[in-house]
């Protein structure tokens, strides 16, 4: 009898503190403490209902008042995630035979993790997905040393190699008439801004970005303004525009999702699954930081997470298609409270930045 009050008194435990952190990732903040709890939805939803049938096996007193706050948890778990899964309806359709060859082009994104030394797998990737477009993130010196020789197959760089986290390749061999890397708010996280064409001649932009993650004692008003500004800019671009990257911040988030409205762009995740690719040594415990959002024009013919290759994330791929067809869904509207909070994510940027 004892060891049961024990384990009914430690299963309430986690079910308030699963409770508890579900409530704080409701809270619209940048607070580091408050936004962490943003990522691993999935896995609070499955200790949610684990929690749930535990209480309803051994709990007695309190069993259904804690059952009704698990199931309000739960409720919002799924909300926020419902759309990220084949219960919804896909927001991107499949590319069709109205798109032929001259029209697509493939992808591959990947955080190499500086740290990593295991160049060799990467290579190998590399060289299988044979990518017209790849974006490569956290490439120290030593990584742009051994990336070099496959690298120098593409036409078409720009490179900064940096060894604070932060650096990145992107290499094209798509027809490419502008290439930057630049600076959106901090010169030590830079993103890539490129104009690209497809081999149909169908010109577009492409958008590569890499902002800080939340970090104790490291808040989001930097990568918060960083993915606001980023969105701003590809809403005024005049041709259909392609945006991808280690995001530091997942699909479902208030900044994703304010990304995708203000930026006018689709997720192809929406309606067939998470797609999660860090840590990529938990397969479990995963969640997708790696995004690939692109305005209506496109269409999606595959998309989909590489195996592990030695990163602490995995390899998103995708083939992509954009021609002269009519887009099948309109770009998601901008309403005045979209503007409002973009406003007071600047705003809290600068105020911060002044201090």
């Amino acid at each position: 009898m004892r060891w049961t009050r024990i384990a009914a008194g430690a299963v309430y435990a986690i079910a308030g503190l699963l409770v508890l952190v579900t409530a704080l990732s409701a809270i619209e903040s940048n607070e580091w403490w408050i936004r962490i709890w943003d990522f691993p939805r999935v896995q609070i939803l499955v200790g949610l209902a684990v929690a749930a049938i535990a209480i309803g096996w051994i709990g007695r007193r309190w069993r259904w008042p804690a059952l009704g706050l698990l199931a309000l948890a739960a409720a919002w778990q799924v909300y926020r995630i419902l759309p990220y899964t084949p219960f919804a309806s896909r927001e991107v359709a499949f590319a069709d035979d109205a798109f032929d060859a001259k029209s697509c082009f493939s992808v591959l994104s990947l955080n190499v993790y500086q740290y990593n030394t295991d160049y060799a797998r990467t290579i190998a990737l590399i060289d299988r997905e044979d990518p017209d477009i790849l974006l490569l993130l956290e490439t120290g010196s030593k990584w742009a040393v051994a990336l070099e020789p496959v690298l120098r197959r593409y036409p078409h760089r720009v490179d900064r190699p940096l060894d604070n986290t932060y650096g990145l390749m992107f290499a094209t061999r798509l027809p490419m008439t502008k290439g930057r890397i630049g600076a959106i708010i901090e010169k030590e996280t830079p993103s890539v801004f490129a104009s690209l064409t497809t081999r149909g001649g169908t010109p577009f932009n492409y958008i590569g970005l890499h902002p800080r993650p939340p970090l104790p004692g490291q808040d989001t008003e930097a990568r918060d303004a960083e993915i606001a500004i980023a969105a701003g800019r590809a809403r005024a671009m005049k041709y259909p525009v392609l945006a991808g990257g280690d995001f530091n911040d997942v699909a479902w988030s208030h900044t994703s999702q304010l990304f995708k409205r203000i930026g006018g762009y689709l997720d192809p995740r929406i309606g067939r699954g998470t797609y999660p690719t860090f840590p990529a040594g938990y397969p479990g415990f995963r969640w997708p930081l790696d995004h690939l959002f692109f305005t209506p024009e496109f269409r999606v013919r595959s998309l989909g997470v590489g195996a592990s290759i030695g990163s602490d994330h995995l390899p998103v791929t995708a083939v992509l298609c954009l021609g002269d067809t009519v887009p099948d869904a309109p770009a998601p509207k901008v309403s005045t409270e979209d503007r409002k909070d973009a406003r007071e994510i600047l705003n809290e940027y600068r105020e911060t930045d002044t201090h």
